[in-house]
């Protein structure tokens, strides 16, 4: 088993959380990254879910492609399928994304189960924010989730025009969390 791809459109771009020698900017189509997964845990609770981005269809989606060597393929697999695969929100798959030099490679993604209880379908930017704004769960409040990976994003000179016009109708905070 040789190499692999993992590709990372939210919070794996700026915490990945596994070992990986070499990351490049990659473009899924037939994708979108979009704040369609009623977080219930993480950025939110059942009483006050927030929400979480998922890969939903549609359209296309710039970001990380991370390769990982073989040998850590079981050790890489079970951290992600751990990471992604709780509430069972995504569907593992593996998808062909264009790299930056315009190769094509497969890489393990993690779409939206569109069928989920989870699923919070297409929102308007003021209905997102909404959602967003004050839900709180055990990794911190859904703003700083949502201010992060804009700003993530921004570094990486990747736009999303979507999820900054939500970052942009979210109210003043103190700071961002990772």
């Amino acid at each position: 088993m040789g190499d692999f791809w993992v590709f990372g459109y939210g919070s794996l771009i700026w915490r990945p959380g596994f070992a990986h020698v070499e990351t490049r900017r990659a473009r899924l189509h037939g994708f979108r990254r979009a704040l369609c997964v009623r977080s219930v845990g993480h950025r939110g609770t059942k009483e006050r879910p927030g929400l979480v981005l998922g890969l939903d269809r549609g359209g296309s989606c710039v970001g990380l492609a991370f390769r990982v060597p073989g040998a850590l393929r079981e050790e890489v697999m079970a951290y992600l399928r751990e990471r992604e695969l709780v509430t069972k929100v995504y569907e593992e798959r593996v998808l062909s994304v264009t790299l930056d030099d315009g190769s094509r490679v497969p890489a393990l993604a993690y779409v939206v189960d569109r069928n989920h209880a989870q699923y919070a379908g297409g929102l308007e930017a003021q209905e997102a924010c909404a959602i967003v704004s004050g839900a709180v769960g055990h990794s911190g409040p859904n703003e700083d989730y949502v201010l992060n990976t804009v700003e993530h994003l921004k570094a990486l000179r990747i736009r999303d025009p979507w999820l900054e016009q939500v970052a942009a109708l979210l109210p003043p905070v103190r700071h961002v969390s990772v």
